[in-house]
C-alpha cells in the first residue's frame, strides 16, 4: 500500500497550492500478522497550480491545513520507492516540517533546527520547539503553529522599516512589536487559512504555560498581548481559544474607549508594513504611553530635507549682486546720518551701561553647575573589571517552565531506572547523614535547678519529705542553628551522561534527607540558553563588534527547587537535567554570585553553598573576543569576594577536576560514582561538633 502525505496551504494566488509530499511504503501486516505502523519519508516539496492539475473532487479535501490521501499501488512499484528507516520516529516529521517553512517563508536557504531553547528567528536560521521521539499531540501542534508564526513573519516582515519605527519606551516597543507579530499572522492567514489553526495551537500553549485563564485582576494581564490579540481577531475575525480570549476580555474595554477610532482603519493598513508602524503608532499614543514613541520619523525626515534646501539658500545668498548692492547703499545712508546718530547712540549706550549694572546688581549668585550623572554601577559586585555586554536575553528560569508537566514525569522516571542500583548506596549515606544531625538536634535538660520548669519527676522526693525543696528543670540550648543549604550543579554540556544523572539523583536524596532535619535546601543549576553565544553575540555583530566587550552570551540560571518548596513538589523538576539539548556551557562566576544572592535574602542563620563541577568556566563565544583567562578571573574574584565577606560557609566537590586552586574548602574525585560519599561526608563535618573533625574537612583536598 502506498500513502502519500499532502500538508500546506493557499499561497498568495487562489490558483496555486504547495504541498509537501511524503510516502510510506509497508504491508498491512507483518509475517505474524499484526498490523504495522506508517513511517512517512518526505520525497520533497512540489509546486501544483490548481487549475491545471487539481481535480474537482480535490477542493474540499485540500481545503483543510493537512490531508492524508490514501492511494492503492502495485506491489511492482515496490522496488522504486525504497525507504530509509530512522532511529527517531519524529525525524520524518521535522523534515516535513522544515520544507514546508522553507516554503512557506519563501526562504530555501532557511536553517531549520528544534531545540529546548525558546523558538525565535536569527537572520535566515529558525530555532522550533523540540519534538520527542514520542512525538505528543501537544508536541506536534506546537512546533506546526510556531513554524507557521516564524515563517510568516519572516515573508511579511522587514526589519529595517521596523527599525524605523521603533518607540524608545519599553512599553511602547512591547505593543509596538506585538501588534506587528499579530499583523504578520493575519497577513498569512488570509493568503494561507492553514495557517489559522496551528497559530491558535500555538496561541493555546502560550496562554496555558502562562495561567492566562487564572488571571483575575487587569493589571495581572499583559496589554500588549491583549493588543497583539485585538488585532488579531479583527483581521481575522477567529475567535481566541480560552485563556486568549479571557486576557483580550480583561483588556477590550480599555483599548476600545481609548483607541476604537483608530482600530477602525485597521483594514486599510494591513497589508502595508509601513502604514501598520505608524497605525501601531498611534494606537500606542491612544492607550496613554506617547511619551514613550519618541520623535516622529515622517517629520524627522521632513525637517532633515527642509534644513538642507535652507543650507542650499544660505549658499546662495553671498553670490546674489543685489543683497551686496542693497548693503553699500546702506552704508553710505549710515555715513551721511552719522553725526547726528552718533549722539544719540551716545544716549543710548549710556542708558544701556546704566541698566547692565543695575541687572548685575540684581542678580542672583549663578548655581553650581549641573553633576555628571553618576557612572553605572558595575555588573558584579565581586570585580568592577567585569564586563556584560548584554542581560537583555539572560533568564533565571523555574524547571517546571522548560518543560510541560508530562514530560518532567518521563524524564524523571529515566532518571530513576538510570540510577536504580546507584540508589541503595546513596540512601545508606543519607541516613548516616540523617542519624549525625538529629543526634545534636535531641533535647537535653538541665535539672535540680533553683528556677525554671517544675520536675514532675522529683516530686516524690517533696511528698515524702516536705522539708526538701522543690526543683526545677530548663531545657538546654542546642548548637543546631537554623540552617539553609543550596545546591549550585554545573550544568554544562561535560557534564552530560553519568556524571549529571548521579549529581542529580545526590542532590535529591540529600534534599530529602535534610528536609527531614528541618534543614531547609535549594537546588539550582548553570548554564547558557545556545551554543556560541546566542543573541547577545547576533546583536554584538550588528553593533560593529566593539573590542573587549565582556561575557557574549545569554546566561540561563535554572531553579529546581526553592528553598521553601516541600520536596515532593518539585521531585519532577530534577527530571528535566536528562533533557536533550538543556546542557551547554558553563560560566562559573556569575552562576555563584546568583547562587550568593539568593542565600544572603534567606533569613537563616547559617547558610552553606555547595558548588559541584567538572571543570573550569568555559564559554567559546566570550573567550574568543576576551582575554584567554577572563572567565577564570572573575570566578576567582567572586569566591574572594565570598570566602571575605563569611555569610556563607563556601563548599565545592570537583569530578575529574581539581577545584582545589579555587576553593579553600574543596574535594576533588576521580570517579563520579564517589560523588554521594564526598557530599555527605562534607555535609556531616560541617555540622559535626568536634573541632577536630571540622578541621578534617578543611584540610581535606582528595576523595580516593
Amino acid at each position: 500500500m502506498l500513502v502519500v502525505l499532502l500538508s500546506g496551504g493557499r499561497c498568495e494566488s487562489p490558483e496555486f497550492y504547495f504541498f509537501h509530499f511524503s510516502y510510506s511504503l509497508f504491508p498491512p501486516c507483518n509475517a505474524q500478522g499484526k498490523a504495522r505502523a506508517p513511517v512517512f519519508v518526505p520525497l520533497g516539496v512540489a509546486s501544483l497550480r490548481w487549475a491545471q492539475f487539481a481535480p474537482r473532487k480535490w477542493r474540499d479535501i485540500l481545503s483543510f491545513p493537512c490531508a492524508v490521501v490514501y492511494l492503492s499501488a502495485l506491489t511492482a512499484l515496490a522496488p522504486d520507492l525504497r525507504m530509509t528507516r530512522t532511529d527517531n520516529p519524529a525525524d520524518p516529521f521535522k523534515k516535513a516540517l522544515s520544507e514546508a517553512a522553507r516554503t512557506m517563508a519563501d526562504a530555501r536557504d532557511l536553517t531549520v533546527t528544534y531545540s529546548v531553547d525558546p523558538p525565535g528567528m536569527s537572520g535566515d536560521a529558525m530555532r522550533l520547539p523540540q519534538v520527542t521521539r514520542r512525538m505528543t499531540r501537544d508536541e506536534v501542534l506546537l512546533a506546526r503553529g510556531t513554524a507557521d508564526t516564524l515563517a510568516l513573519r519572516h515573508r511579511y516582515h522587514n526589519d529595517a522599516l521596523h527599525a524605523r519605527y521603533m518607540p524608545q519606551g519599553q512599553m511602547a516597543r512591547d505593543l509596538y512589536q506585538a501588534m506587528e507579530e499579530a499583523r504578520c499572522e493575519a497577513v498569512g492567514a488570509r493568503h494561507m487559512p492553514g495557517t489559522s489553526k496551528n497559530i491558535d495551537a500555538r496561541i493555546a500553549h502560550e496562554a496555558t504555560r502562562k495561567g492566562y485563564s487564572q488571571i483575575r485582576d487587569r493589571q495581572d494581564a499583559p496589554l500588549s498581548v491583549a493588543a497583539s490579540y485585538m488585532i488579531r481577531q479583527l483581521a481575522t475575525g477567529r475567535e481566541l481559544p480560552e485563556g486568549a480570549s479571557h486576557v483580550l476580555d480583561l483588556w477590550r474595554g480599555f483599548i476600545e474607549e481609548r483607541a476604537g477610532g483608530t482600530l477602525e482603519g485597521l483594514e486599510k493598513v494591513l497589508a502595508d508594513q509601513g502604514a501598520f508602524a505608524r497605525f501601531a503608532r498611534k494606537m500606542i499614543d491612544d492607550l496613554g504611553y506617547g511619551d514613550q514613541l519618541g520623535e516622529d520619523p515622517d517629520q524627522t525626515g521632513d525637517e532633515d530635507e527642509a534644513s538642507e534646501d535652507d543650507a542650499e539658500e544660505q549658499t546662495e545668498d553671498p553670490e546674489n549682486p543685489d543683497s551686496q548692492g542693497q548693503d553699500d547703499q546702506s552704508d553710505e545712508d549710515s555715513d551721511e546720518d552719522s553725526p547726528a546718530q552718533d549722539s544719540a547712540q551716545a544716549d543710548v549706550a549710556l542708558d544701556t551701561d546704566s541698566e547692565d549694572e543695575m541687572s548685575d546688581e540684581a542678580q542672583m549668585p549663578e548655581a553650581d553647575a549641573p553633576l555628571d550623572p553618576p557612572a553605572p554601577p558595575p555588573h558584579s559586585d565581586a570585580s568592577a573589571d567585569y564586563k556584560v555586554f548584554s542581560t537583555a536575553f539572560d533568564e533565571e528560569v523555574r524547571a517546571e517552565d522548560l518543560a510541560e508537566p508530562a514530560e518532567l514525569e518521563r524524564l524523571r522516571a529515566y532518571l530513576d531506572q538510570q540510577l536504580d542500583p546507584l540508589k541503595g548506596a546513596v540512601s545508606r549515606l543519607a541516613n548516616k547523614l540523617q542519624r549525625r544531625l538529629q543526634a545534636q538536634q535531641n533535647r537535653s535538660w538541665l535539672f535540680d535547678l533553683e528556677e525554671g520548669i517544675l520536675d514532675a519527676g522529683r516530686l516524690a522526693r517533696v511528698v515524702a519529705n516536705p522539708t526538701t525543696p522543690l526543683s526545677f528543670k530548663q531545657e538546654k540550648d542546642t548548637e543546631f542553628r537554623d540552617t539553609v543549604v543550596t545546591l549550585l550543579l554545573d550544568n554544562s554540556g561535560s557534564m552530560r551522561g553519568r556524571p549529571i544523572s548521579i549529581a542529580a539523583i545526590c542532590a535529591d536524596v540529600l534534599a530529602r534527607t535534610l528536609e527531614r532535619c528541618n534543614v531547609k535546601v535549594e537546588i539550582l543549576g548553570f548554564t547558557t540558553r545556545a551554543w556560541k553565544g546566542g543573541q547577545s553575540r547576533e546583536r554584538w555583530l550588528q553593533e560593529g563588534r566593539s573590542l573587549q566587550p565582556g561575557r557574549l552570551n545569554d546566561l540561563r540560571h535554572i531553579i529546581y527547587k526553592q528553598a521553601d518548596a516541600p520536596w515532593r513538589r518539585v521531585r519532577p523538576n530534577l527530571g528535566l537535567m536528562m533533557k536533550e539539548g538543556l546542557l551547554k556551557e558553563n560560566i562559573d562566576g556569575e552562576a555563584l554570585e546568583w547562587a550568593h544572592r539568593r542565600m544572603m535574602a534567606r533569613p537563616e542563620a547559617r547558610r552553606i553553598l555547595m558548588v559541584i563541577s567538572d571543570g573550569a568556566p568555559v564559554d567559546d563565544s566570550t573567550l574568543s573576543v576576551n582575554a584567554a583567562n577572563y572567565l577564570e578571573k572573575h570566578l576567582r574574584d567572586v569566591i574572594a569576594m565570598v570566602e571575605r565577606r563569611k555569610a556563607v560557609e563556601l563548599l565545592a566537590i570537583g569530578i575529574g577536576h581539581d577545584v582545589t586552586r579555587y576553593y579553600q574548602r574543596a574535594v576533588t574525585i576521580t570517579d563520579v560514582e564517589q560523588l554521594a560519599g564526598a557530599m555527605t561526608e562534607q555535609l556531616a563535618a560541617l555540622f559535626d561538633k568536634d573541632p577536630r573533625a571540622r578541621a578534617r574537612f578543611r584540610g581535606i583536598n582528595r576523595a580516593k
